[in-house]
């Protein structure tokens, strides 16, 4: 199973934790983590496996959101800042829609995550 990781720079550390809270379920369940370029950064420095792709401002967002459109990536765990602008936001709604469009499970806050960690 694929997880694509994404999170917003306020909300990085936050990935972190939250994936250090579930790095059994990872582990366990043998879940390959792809990302975007400095949320993998993050999340490597922590101990984690991460395929990292570009920056999602320098088209990490359209890189996963192409691996959702070709059945690649199973779940998206998208943490976003909903209070700040972001330059790339055609991106993150086309990555959203395209979640949508091949019914593939998307979070965009911890909340949701923690839900879909259950799930699996």
């Amino acid at each position: 199973m694929e997880i694509a990781i994404i999170a917003h720079d306020g909300k990085k550390a936050e990935m972190v934790q939250f994936l250090n809270e579930h790095k059994q379920i990872l582990h366990q369940k043998n879940i390959t983590l792809v990302s975007t370029g400095t949320t993998g950064e993050k999340a490597i420095k922590a101990g984690f496996k991460v395929q990292s792709l570009l920056s999602g401002p320098l088209g990490g967002d359209a890189q996963i959101a192409a691996r959702v459109a070709e059945g690649l990536c199973d779940m998206v765990l998208f943490f976003r800042d909903p209070l700040a602008k972001h330059p790339h936001e055609p991106d993150v709604l086309m990555l959203l829609r395209l979640c949508d469009v091949h019914d593939v499970p998307l979070a965009t806050n911890p909340a949701t995550a923690e839900l879909l960690m259950k799930a699996i």
